[in-house]
């Protein structure tokens, strides 16, 4: 088992930043990769980053070149730093863990996730 507590979210004006955390334990040699999603009021969760036990990073369009994702420890702590906010980041951010192969962009590959911290970004 893997269990993953994310930490960081708050609430900051547009054009503020926020470093979100995700602390894993338990069985997390397994990890191969971490990922942040996160879901706004009535959509689907959808993917943001993800990061590798390599130190491949991947980003969703829409925070590609804007949001950092970054890790230490053998992704035993995951980070996503998240400057120039938009309100339309605003949404419930979680870490999941993905053990086996799989399309990271994916949440259904993931296996364990973190129970979330909420970002809202106002106008």
């Amino acid at each position: 088992q893997v269990q993953l507590v994310e930490s960081g979210g708050g609430l900051v004006q547009a054009g503020g930043s926020l470093r979100l955390s995700c602390q894993a334990s338990g069985r997390t040699f397994s990890n191969g990769v971490m990922g942040w999603f996160r879901q706004a009021p009535g959509k689907e969760r959808e993917f943001v980053a993800a990061i590798s036990l390599g130190g491949t990073t991947f980003y969703a369009d829409s925070v590609k070149g804007r949001f950092t994702i970054s890790a230490d420890n053998a992704l035993k702590t995951v980070y996503l730093q998240m400057p120039s906010l938009k309100p339309e980041d605003t949404a419930v951010y979680y870490c999941g863990a993905m053990r086996g192969g799989g399309p990271v962009t994916m949440r259904q590959y993931y296996d364990y996730w973190g129970q979330g911290t909420q970002v809202t970004v106002s106008s």
